[in-house]
């Protein structure tokens, strides 16, 4: 039920993290994890790992570039991307997991055509980056059924066996559509969308797409908060009604923004008329 927590026996719901923001969290936030798997609440993790792409990409001497916040991506980045996403920053999150008791599979989504995808209209100029076709939920599903914790890598894959790097984003909002979720939640380094509210900095408890547009052409929303609040917009999509922003530091948040609400920002499509 949207925006009722608490209301479904067994509830599931979509992280999306980016790869330096997961494995920076403290042990606290995995024993969250475990406590929620035990507890019949069932997450799936979709995470990022830009940074670390950038870096091993930069040791081995491949130059590549962005085109509106996507990487250009070529065979020999590619290969890269693959490699880390699929294999380094991927098992540092099983392994971070399974230390803290819950257990956790890592998946890529080329595994059993998991991320089906095909080439993003802009193909020529930025090369093998992918839009998402279909989510093989079927498979996240038999993860969940065995008791794991299925952690995807954003690695999609065409009928012709072609790779393709996709946005952490995308691929978490298409992932929660297909498998029904309609609230996500993006963990970051921040507690929220912040305003200044009578001299000070608060969190808006609820901002709808509209208004962060506004923000962001006012100048409330500028550097570094810009690209946070934008990928938490692409995630909503398909079933996906909103995402809340929430600070994977601030203790217990997963199990607040699961169960009882009232942490972080929520964004959703259109003005609810409250706050």
């Amino acid at each position: 039920m949207l925006g009722g927590y608490g209301t479904v026996t067994e509830q599931r719901f979509v992280m999306k993290c980016g790869g330096s923001t997961l494995a920076a969290l403290p042990n606290s936030f995995f024993d969250e994890l475990r406590e929620l798997q035990l507890s019949g609440v069932l997450p799936v993790i979709v995470h990022g790992g830009g940074p670390a792409i950038s870096e091993t990409l930069g040791k081995l001497g491949i130059e590549t570039g962005f085109v509106n916040g996507l990487r250009v991506t070529n065979d020999a980045v590619l290969d890269i991307v693959e490699m880390v996403l699929a294999g380094r920053i991927n098992k540092e999150i099983v392994r971070k997991i399974q230390i803290n008791g819950a257990k956790a599979l890592g998946l890529s989504g080329v595994d059993g055509k998991l991320i089906q995808a095909q080439p993003v209209a802009n193909a020529a100029e930025i090369g093998f980056v992918g839009d998402v076709t279909d989510v093989n939920a079927e498979i996240i599903e038999g993860v969940m059924g065995m008791g794991y914790i299925p952690v995807i890598a954003p690695i999609g894959i065409d009928d012709q066996g072609q790779r393709y790097n996709i946005n952490a984003d995308t691929a978490a909002g298409a992932v929660a559509s297909h498998l029904g979720v309609e609230r996500m939640i993006v963990v970051t380094d921040v507690p929220g969308i912040l305003k200044t509210i009578d001299g000070q900095k608060q969190v808006l408890p609820v901002v709808s797409v509209a208004e962060i547009e506004e923000m962001i052409t006012s100048g409330e929303i500028y550097g570094g908060m810009i690209p946070k609040v934008r990928a938490a917009i692409q995630c909503i999509q398909g079933r996906v009604r909103e995402v809340v922003i929430v600070s994977g530091e601030e203790p217990g948040v997963l199990t607040r923004a699961v169960r009882e609400g009232g942490v972080g920002t929520r964004i959703v499509q259109i003005h609810e008329g409250r706050v």
